[in-house]
């Protein structure tokens, strides 16, 4: 047996086609080349220019109990730790995340991981806000957590890949896919055929698109929130504040970035319309804020599974196609990237992602 049958048999050399060049797709690529994989990276548009590219970008591992994935969620900040020590171009701002709700009783915690967050005061919150005009009573803190510059992020992943061997295809749309016994064995794009053995689809909203020409229909929507940069005053807010008023953090450069709910498509709820009522609603908030003018404001489409769960692991009904479709996308793309590159080259299924299973769609 020679070299190349004992890599094959190892899962190593194995030809592995990535749909999608956003955080998601661009971890999957970094981790599966990292495990030997022969990875070729396909992006319709531009490296990281999907919802990634208009992501609030939280690293939130928080979330209201019961959680399904709470093992996967419990991992995401200890695996972004790991991929800061292999790449230096990770832009990642461990702040900590300051998070209240107001109740009928006044200001209270939002409900959420306890392990990871703790309940501070008012006095406590004016230390880490000091800006804050109207601080609660008590609120959660998640020393922990953070956010990251999602393209920059990306384009770290994806360098990293391009470092190790793989081939990086942007402006390349899949037209189709080729299949043989009931198998996929390769990728039909706009500039020809790319042969492979596993097929993985991190597409975002446009994974259903894809699946569909599968006929193994996802039912993932496109869910809208509003994302909106402005120019302001460095130092104004220090951690990354969730409010029933605003969320917001400010990034390395100064800027402050708020996300917003997507209301409907009126006039006055454009994009542009809530970045000016949200930079009000943030000097009402807030001491210090001589100016703040919005540099963009737009909606950003999150891949959101019918349940809510993400979708990871092998579609059924057609063999060699893994799917990778979540929300939160951002918090999840580094443990996912890892297990998933684990599940494809090693055939190590992962128990961490057994809840997010693309079976569970098609059982009778």
């Amino acid at each position: 047996m020679d070299r190349t049958e004992v890599g094959m048999e190892n899962g190593r050399g194995k030809r592995v086609v990535v749909v999608g060049a956003g955080i998601v797709g661009a971890s999957l690529a970094y981790h599966l080349v990292g495990k030997g994989a022969n990875v070729t990276l396909v992006e319709a548009e531009d490296i990281a220019s999907g919802v990634t590219g208009s992501s609030f970008a939280w690293i939130n591992t928080s979330h209201p109990e019961p959680d399904p994935i709470a093992q996967l969620r419990g991992s995401a900040i200890k695996e972004y730790r790991r991929l800061e020590t292999q790449l230096s171009g990770l832009k990642i701002r461990w702040t900590g995340a300051l998070s209240y709700s107001v109740m009928s009783s006044g200001a209270l915690p939002v409900s959420g991981n306890q392990a990871s967050a703790n309940l501070v005061s008012r006095s406590q919150i004016l230390d880490l806000e000091p800006n804050l005009k109207n601080p609660p009573q008590s609120a959660l803190y998640a020393a922990e957590e953070g956010a990251l510059d999602a393209v920059a992020v990306s384009h770290a992943l994806i360098a990293g890949a391009e470092a190790c061997g793989a081939k990086i295809l942007t402006q390349t749309r899949v037209l189709g896919f080729v299949t043989q016994n009931a198998k996929v064995t390769g990728v039909k794009t706009t500039i020809g055929i790319i042969d492979a053995d596993i097929v993985v689809l991190a597409a975002g909203t446009g994974t259903t698109k894809l699946t569909d020409m599968l006929e193994v229909p996802l039912p993932i929507e496109a869910s809208p929130a509003i994302f909106i940069r402005y120019k302001s005053q460095p130092n104004l807010v220090h951690t990354l504040i969730s409010s029933p008023e605003m969320e917001v953090r400010q990034s390395s450069d100064g800027a402050l970035i708020a996300a917003e709910d997507y209301l409907d498509d009126a006039m006055e709820n454009q994009p542009a319309a809530i970045a000016l009522r949200t930079a009000k609603t943030i000097q009402n908030e807030l001491h210090g804020v001589v100016s703040i003018d919005p540099e963009w404001a737009c909606v950003g489409l999150r891949p959101m599974p019918a349940d809510g769960i993400p979708v990871i692991g092998y579609l059924p009904k057609v063999g060699g196609v893994y799917v990778c479709a979540m929300h939160p996308g951002i918090t999840l793309a580094a443990v996912v990237g890892r297990l998933a590159s684990e599940e494809i080259i090693d055939d190590k299924a992962s128990s961490a992602l057994c809840p997010c299973r693309p079976d569970r769609f098609f059982q009778a």
